[in-house]
């Protein structure tokens, strides 16, 4: 849908190429040579623990590789399963690259125009091509930074994904410039699932309470199905109502749920006032020995939004195969997209923002983390973090303690 502006080849990125996989062939545009995965050309950065992949198309993350190094290497994010099947004509452009994590703005379906604005589902951002600016190591910093336009609302992303030596950790710094006004946006990072039904224990951070996709989430007549209710409000996860009468809550702790059904839930975050650190989601794959974590600060994406698709959807091209769960920190209205977000709804009517407000004038940054940890044996599932300089510590709900070196100060910062 953009254009993507001519770059030149960093004298940096000869000298490091080595750590991206490219070569000095190079293109027309002075982009380095991409690599192939799963169909997408990619451009890729590395460390000696962590290899990462992310699409020219849309900027989807994935794959990434953490503790590359290691006898047990983790691939944890979701690659959709008609990557590697021949094209086909794809209901919206999200869908062309649809994997790991990617950042949205606007955030959601769009469905609506606004003002003469009509936005693809979730942004031209993830659906057009990125440009490359640059790769550079400095210290033990490597960082892959990467641009787009847009166009029908203006502006400029600038997007920086940077690893440090000796880290399984991903710092991530999206850059809007221009693109003024309301709107949702967020990261929505999808992980891959296991087919045995609660595998993967899920814990946040404290959050003032959830809510079920007030509408239907699932539409019967596309062959979509969902068993939660909606438009419930609640706070524990592990209390979450059933669609049907009389049925026992869900726990949305231990996914993947019932097979056959894909819903939506959004939790909203204590604010940073009150909790003194920042927000955080984990996934813990006991039987696969680790844990993947994502880090905000919850002043900029103030909730989570849990997609839990487990062969809920019939219709091209999920074709009930697809298994994944999207953890998507967000300020938006769940994923109803621009117009729904910008007005009254059941999430301001709580006193929660559903847009941030976007400056011409003044850039908006968007810093994210996002990480893997090993666990030991018996780990089960995380109760809390304890936040020290420059490190977190992972406590499990059976007592044991893991600790990892992460720069945490980076979400208020924007610097390593």
């Amino acid at each position: 849908m953009t254009p993507r502006p001519k770059a030149y080849l960093p004298l940096t990125l000869l000298m490091n190429l080595s750590l991206i996989g490219a070569t000095t062939a190079g293109n027309a545009a002075g982009e380095p040579e991409l690599r192939t995965f799963h169909a997408q050309p990619c451009f890729v950065v590395a460390t000696k623990e962590v290899e990462l992949a992310i699409t020219r198309t849309g900027g989807h993350m994935a794959p990434v590789t953490f503790f590359r190094d290691s006898e047990k290497p983790v691939k944890p994010y979701y690659v959709s399963p008609w990557q590697d099947e021949t094209p086909s004509a794809m209901p919206a452009p999200v869908l062309i690259s649809l994997r790991g994590d990617f950042f949205c703005v606007p955030f959601g379906g769009n469905n609506e125009a606004v003002a003469g604005e009509k936005h693809p589902p979730h942004g031209e951002i993830v659906g057009d091509a990125w440009h490359h600016v640059g790769t550079k190591k400095t210290g033990d910093i490597t960082t892959l930074t990467l641009g787009i336009e847009t166009k029908v609302r203006k502006g400029r992303l600038t997007k920086e994904l940077s690893l440090v030596d000796g880290q399984n950790t991903i710092y991530s710094r999206d850059l809007i410039e221009g693109f003024a006004g309301q709107a949702p946006l967020g990261h929505h990072a999808t992980l891959a699932m296991p087919e045995k039904e609660g595998a993967v224990r899920i814990a946040t951070s404290a959050f003032r309470f959830g809510m079920t996709n007030p509408g239907l989430f699932s539409e019967p007549k596309h062959r979509e199905y969902q068993a939660l209710q909606p438009g419930a409000k609640w706070t524990d996860l592990a209390k979450v109502p059933s669609a049907w009468k009389d049925a026992p809550d869900a726990d949305l702790t231990r996914l993947p749920g019932t097979y056959g059904y894909a819903d939506l839930v959004q939790v909203v975050h204590e604010p940073w006032a009150k909790t003194h650190t920042p927000a955080w989601t984990t996934a813990t794959y006991a039987e696969a020995g680790y844990v993947w974590f994502s880090l905000k600060d919850q002043d900029v994406l103030n909730s989570a939004v849990f997609w839990m698709e487990f062969h809920g959807r019939h219709g091209h091209p999920w074709n009930g195969r697809n298994n994944c769960l999207g953890l998507e920190d967000v300020t938006a209205f769940f994923a109803d997209g621009l117009l729904p977000s910008m007005k009254e709804n059941a999430l301001t009517k709580e006193g929660v923002a559903t847009t941030v407000a976007l400056s011409a004038a003044k850039p908006t940054a968007v810093n994210y983390i996002q990480g893997v940890i090993k666990i030991p044996a018996g780990f089960e599932n995380v109760k809390t973090l304890e936040f020290a300089p420059g490190q977190v510590t992972f406590i499990s709900t059976t007592g044991q303690r893991v600790t990892s070196p992460v720069r945490h100060e980076f979400l208020k910062t924007g610097q390593l």
